[in-house]
């Protein structure tokens, strides 16, 4: 069409053992999809009604899916140093494009060995590719067919990205899993704003597609997403499924959602978007989200996450248990000696009390946000954990059931 656009008891038993980094157990392979195996390659170990679970292979290590990705703005897991981020669980993180390139900058990077030495992280990182975060400060932005010229949230300076762009900054940080530039649909758009921005998003793609190609030696290295556009419209995320297909991706990304549309309409739209992408692909939904919209995605086909809400809110106060969200700045925690959630196997949960960390956040003690952020983020690989287990024994539905009893119920 557009072809000329060139289970949650078993968790609560198992989540100590689950997070730690092992290696899940093929149960039988259905896909595997290969691109130069040395570099790329995914393959689905079982599958459970829709949900999936499997791994994907790169030259840095292995990535457990379904897997959730903690944001490394800046490259950084904001208030946790690498090695307590990869002790919780995580495979893979998500770098910024955006505001690495404009600190330190993309050319410092590089020069100084890329961001995996820069950062200390030696397994795989996953860079945006600026387009959503340059979108989201729309006021300091002017949109064309080339790009987006942006001024600089630091100190007003001028700049242009545009897809080759994009593609020269994550190779200079040396990422492993690079995202094609795209302009997100804002919420709210009409059909025809839609369409447009959908239709550029795909002449985008395919110069992300050549701007990756010409970088050879990263090229050989590295693997490119595409990301699907379309906003709530099913013919027009179809259409976008289509000329991504035909241009040809390592992974297809959902991108568009989690942006003001509530959780009603995002599932309403991934109850046929995976759908639309390669089943032998990882599929990763951009920027989502909240441990109940993690286990909907995953029922609905979802390989991938990423999202800065565990370690935003953890340096705000929030801590995600298996009994839903706390506030640890509410007064009926100063004196509960208990741990964050009596399920967790988290060494925050293992040493500290309610009451120690209600006294940390509320003197804003650096240290507060350091426990908190590590609870949220063990918590969120424990439950994609818990969901791999689930789905390997054919018991995803009653993990759901159990865990959305107790999550949304507490």
């Amino acid at each position: 069409m557009l072809k000329d656009l060139g289970r949650t008891d078993h968790w609560l038993h198992q989540q100590k053992k689950n997070l730690q980094p092992e290696r899940e157990k093929p149960v039988g392979m259905i896909y595997v999809s290969m691109s130069m195996a040395e570099r790329f390659s995914f393959s689905i170990a079982a599958t459970d009604g829709k949900a999936r679970t499997g791994s994907i292979s790169m030259l840095r290590g292995e990535i457990r899916t379904p897997a959730f990705m903690p944001v490394g703005t800046a490259a950084t897991v904001k208030a946790m140093k690498p090695e307590t981020v990869r002790a919780t669980g995580a495979d893979i993180i998500l770098g910024n494009t955006y505001h690495l390139m404009l600190r330190p900058g993309a050319e410092r990077v590089a020069r100084l060995g890329g961001l995996h030495k820069f950062m200390n992280w030696d397994r795989p990182i996953l860079t945006d590719s600026g387009g959503y975060k340059v979108m989201s400060l729309s006021e300091l932005t002017k949109l064309s067919e080339d790009g987006v010229e942006f001024q600089s949230h630091l100190d007003g300076s001028r700049h242009m990205l545009t897809p080759e762009r994009s593609m020269e900054i994550q190779r200079l940080l040396g990422s492993d899993i690079v995202m094609v530039f795209d302009e997100c649909t804002k919420n709210g758009a009409t059909r025809d704003e839609t369409q447009v921005s959908m239709e550029r998003s795909m002449r985008w793609a395919k110069r992300s597609r050549a701007g990756f190609d010409s970088g050879v030696d990263h090229a050989a290295k590295a693997a490119l997403f595409g990301i699907q556009q379309g906003s709530l419209d099913k013919e027009m995320r179809a259409a976008s499924a289509e000329a991504l297909i035909e241009i040809g991706f390592d992974g297809y990304a959902i991108g568009g959602l989690a942006v003001g549309e509530g959780q009603q309409a995002m599932f309403d739209v991934l109850d046929y978007a995976p759908g639309q992408l390669p089943a032998d692909k990882p599929r990763y939904l951009m920027g989502v989200g909240k441990p109940d919209d993690l286990v909907g995605a995953v029922e609905r086909g979802v390989d991938m996450f990423d999202c800065v809400l565990p370690s935003r809110s953890g340096r705000n106060g929030q801590a995600f248990t298996a009994r839903g969200a706390i506030n640890i700045r509410n007064a009926k925690f100063a004196e509960d000696l208990g741990p964050l959630d009596e399920s967790c196997g988290c060494s925050v949960c293992k040493s500290y009390s309610r009451a120690y960390l209600h006294h940390l956040i509320r003197a804003k003690e650096i240290l507060g946000a350091m426990l908190m952020t590590e609870h949220n983020i063990a918590y969120y690989q424990a439950l994609m954990a818990g969901m791999r287990a689930a789905i390997a024994e054919g018991a995803f539905a009653e993990f759901a059931r159990k865990f959305r009893s107790a999550y949304l119920n507490p």
